[in-house]
């Protein structure tokens, strides 16, 4: 609660409506000023030195800054690691996407351990290829598979959507690249009877 912007006032409140019981504001603010140590532990831990594949994708939180809450975007990077494990490798409020930005975020990631990631996906996001290959030239960019569906969707006609969406399901979990590229032939010539926006 506190994350989104509540005051302890507010949070102490929240719990007795919920719970039904009291709780003072300085237990929230003692329990805040407990918590943080242990947090600023797991934001600068060390990783692992190889990831196959990390996402990196936006959570929108309201947050509290100089007392004002703001919706703000809170970017996940999930690793999975050498033995197929996910791993939230960091959490990073977003100021101004750039270069810069996603430079100084993937730095980290090497300051912390990490020396090569095999595949970087993520939706757009401005300057991330040019601070992919500046931070880790050999990796990947692949532009996630999800947002291009769904902002392709967004073009599509409600009452079609579903059988369009089905169409496109059949490139993305096609076993080959041939099949695929057979599915998207069959695809391409249909797209007659989806009426577009």
């Amino acid at each position: 609660m506190y994350a989104r912007g509540l005051s302890t006032r507010q949070i102490s409140e929240q719990i007795e409506d919920i719970y039904g019981f009291d709780v003072s504001e300085g237990f929230i603010s003692d329990v805040t000023d407990r918590l943080l140590p242990q947090i600023e532990e797991w934001q600068q831990r060390p990783l692992c030195e190889i990831y196959p594949i990390v996402f990196i994708d936006a959570i929108h939180f309201s947050v509290r800054t100089d007392g004002i809450v703001k919706k703000r975007a809170v970017y996940v990077v999930l690793g999975i690691n050498m033995d197929g494990f996910k791993e939230v490798l960091g959490l990073y409020i977003g100021g101004n996407e750039s270069s810069k930005y996603w430079l100084s975020v993937l730095n980290e990631l090497k300051n912390r351990g990490v020396r090569d990631i095999f595949v970087i996906c993520a939706d757009g996001l401005s300057g991330i290829k040019e601070a992919i290959e500046a931070a880790f030239s050999k990796t990947e960019y692949q532009r996630c598979i999800v947002h291009q569906v769904r902002n392709t969707l967004k073009y599509v006609v409600d009452k079609t959507k579903r059988e369009f969406a089905k169409d496109l399901k059949s490139i993305y979990h096609a076993p080959s690249e041939e099949s695929a590229y057979k599915n998207l032939v069959n695809v391409t010539k249909n797209l007659n009877n989806f009426p577009f926006l």
